[in-house]
């Protein structure tokens, strides 16, 4: 009975360490560039965009496409570094359970 009550008090543990997890990824951000840092962009939580700055030599006619393009691309850039940063918490969170493939559990990174 010992080993079920350790096992109970280990996975309620590990919730609030994921409840915390989730609470700092809501608030992580990551900024990504693109063209040499003429376009950056930064993104907050799920993916919010909380910031655009858009060096002035991109704003004149004709530049259109290469200035959306930037903006994808540093878009991009922010996200992969958002995701990394949000998989790294939950890896923390997860504990000596993360990786584990347990039956009928979402895997843990």
């Amino acid at each position: 009975m010992k080993d079920l009550n350790a096992l109970m008090k280990q996975a309620q543990e590990m919730q609030a360490n994921l409840q915390r997890a989730q609470e700092k990824m809501a608030e992580s951000t990551a900024e990504g560039t693109s063209g040499g840092g003429m376009v950056r962009l930064t993104l907050k939580g799920p993916g919010e965009i909380t910031a655009l700055t858009i060096d002035d030599s991109l704003l004149t006619p004709g530049e259109g496409e290469i200035l959306a393009d930037l903006i994808v691309a540093a878009h991009a850039d922010a996200k992969r570094k958002l995701d990394a940063v949000n998989a790294e918490l939950m890896r923390e969170a997860a504990g000596p359970m993360a990786g584990m493939n347990i039956p009928g559990m979402p895997k843990l990174f």
